[in-house]
């Protein structure tokens, strides 16, 4: 029977469909056809594969062929399946043997001459072949990748060429693959260079702590975009389970993966003119956006006011369940976007209300104009509001007569204090349920009291009333308190000043 079925992968989001690739080789006019909802770069492979076959000094069968892409309602798209369906030509017209191709899942690009090239998102492909307990035949450029994927059995190939002398047990494929090392983080700032700015500091450390959502608002050249850039030198490095998830979204991505520093937290810093789409995603064929970029990292969104309306509104679903879902006519995408919100803006159009140097003009219309611009529903998620004023010049000139701590040591204490909150509910306090909130972030009748006060002081929401919670509970952490005591629901209260003001 002129049949052969070869395994491979495709993609949907951040996952790796099965793909079953059946070739039928029959009598008839010379004719190649591909079935199965296959897009432009799929339907070309038959050049690509044709040229491969016979520049590999195969022969190209003269006869009817039929390829089959199942299932036939998910669409496939790039070039990832030509190795597939070389072998399923070779194996049905009887060139290679069928027995091996069971065992194995191909992906691989191939140029005219045979030779394989690489393809994006390897990463879950490893993944979803390790779990189908099978072996996965990639390009050589794709290994470092795959690699990272512990147990997963991995043989690179360079050309059409050598994978089939491996199936037709001629020469196999080397299957030993060097242990990808992990570099060590090193970062060329660092908060030491930060002069003053102490109780700015301070919140950043409760911020990378419990993962809390911040939100800096001061004049320009106050450095709140150089705080905002040394945010990832004081977070922990990923989990390989955190790792893995943000590799496998930068895998499918356009940017690529850097193999040496994958358990580096990511840190996305998009411009203002951004879109909606750009922010969460999107396109026929869904990629990921910034927010999922960003995902197990920092998000940092300067000059928030400038961002358009409609943008930033797109930001409120995915603070709350960390995902984005995008839908499209014929598909639907699910992309993970666990992701902590730095933001940063003016307190005015000017920039200068509240300077000592008088410089503002702005009247009350225009800066409560300028301020409306960030909705409500979006600041009541951000957990920390700050002021960043202007530095002394004395502090600029000299430094600080206490000195200034280096991210090193910020960072031993969040990665301390992180170690608490992992150890009592595992998850970091910014993630806690409203189940959660009310067993691990119990007050005394006092803290109550005062927790109501300011609520109804302020005008807080049920929401922003449990953001104070989940923030004193970080900051009881860093003081290697079992209690939240009442300076530390003061302190968080503090940080919702904002909603008073915006």
């Amino acid at each position: 029977m002129s049949l052969a079925i070869v395994y491979s992968r495709g993609r949907s989001g951040i996952d790796a469909p099965l793909v079953t690739v059946e070739v039928h080789v029959t009598n008839g006019l010379p004719q190649l056809s591909i079935v199965g909802l296959p897009e432009t770069a799929v339907k070309e492979s038959k050049d690509r594969v044709r040229g491969a076959i016979i520049n590999s000094h195969f022969e190209f069968p003269i006869q009817r062929i039929t390829i089959n892409l199942a299932p036939a309602d998910l669409p496939k798209e790039g070039g990832r399946f030509d190795l597939a369906i070389a072998l399923g030509i070779l194996a049905a017209s009887n060139q290679i043997p069928k027995t091996r191709l069971a065992d194995y899942e191909c992906v691989g690009e191939l140029s005219l001459s045979g030779e394989l090239r690489p393809v994006i998102g390897t990463l879950p492909i490893a993944i979803h072949t390790r779990n189908a307990h099978r072996k996965l035949i990639l390009p050589e450029d794709n290994i470092a990748e795959a690699a990272l994927i512990k147990q997963a059995e991995l043989f690179p190939a360079a050309s059409l060429l050598e994978v089939c002398a491996h199936l037709s047990g001629q020469k196999s494929l080397i299957t030993h693959i060097p242990e990808v090392i992990a570099k060590e983080i090193e970062y060329a700032i660092d908060f030491a260079d930060v002069q003053g700015q102490f109780h700015v500091k301070r919140a950043f450390e409760i911020a990378a702590t419990g993962a809390h959502n911040l939100l800096l608002l001061g004049p320009p050249g106050t450095g709140k975009s150089m705080l905002a850039s040394r945010m990832p030198t004081i977070i922990p490095e990923l989990t390989e389970q955190q790792a893995q998830e943000s590799a496998a979204i930068a895998s499918i991505s356009d940017l690529g993966l850097d193999v040496k520093h994958w358990l580096k937290p990511p840190f996305r810093a998009p411009h203002h003119t951004a879109s909606a789409a750009a922010l969460v995603g999107g396109g026929s064929n869904p990629k990921p956006g910034e927010i999922s970029l960003a995902h197990n990292g920092t998000l940092f969104l300067d000059e928030l006011p400038e961002f358009d309306r409609k943008v930033l509104e797109v930001l409120r679903e995915p603070l709350e369940t960390g995902h984005i879902t995008i839908s499209r006519a014929s598909r639907q995408a699910d992309f993970p976007a666990k992701f902590q919100l730095i933001a940063a803006m003016n307190p005015c159009p000017c920039g200068y209300q509240g300077d000592t140097s008088g410089r503002c003009h702005c009247t009350s219309e225009q800066v409560t104009k300028y301020r409306a611009k960030i909705s409500g529903p979006l600041l009541d998620r951000i957990d920390m509001h700050l002021e960043v004023p202007r530095v002394a010049h004395a502090v600029l000139r000299n430094g600080s007569p206490e000195g200034e701590e280096s991210s090193s040591q910020i960072r031993a204490r969040v990665i301390a204090a992180q170690n608490i909150a992992l150890q009592r509910q595992g998850k970091v306090n910014s993630k806690l349920t409203a189940a959660e909130v009310k067993k691990y972030c119990p007050l005394s009748e006092q803290g109550h009291q005062i927790l109501e006060q300011a609520m109804d002081q302020f005008g807080l929401s049920h929401r922003a009333y449990h953001r104070i919670l989940k923030l004193a509970r970080t900051i009881a952490d860093l003081a290697n308190s079992e209690a939240i005591e009442i300076a530390h629901l003061s302190e968080a209260i503090s940080y919702r000043k904002l909603d008073r003001t915006i």
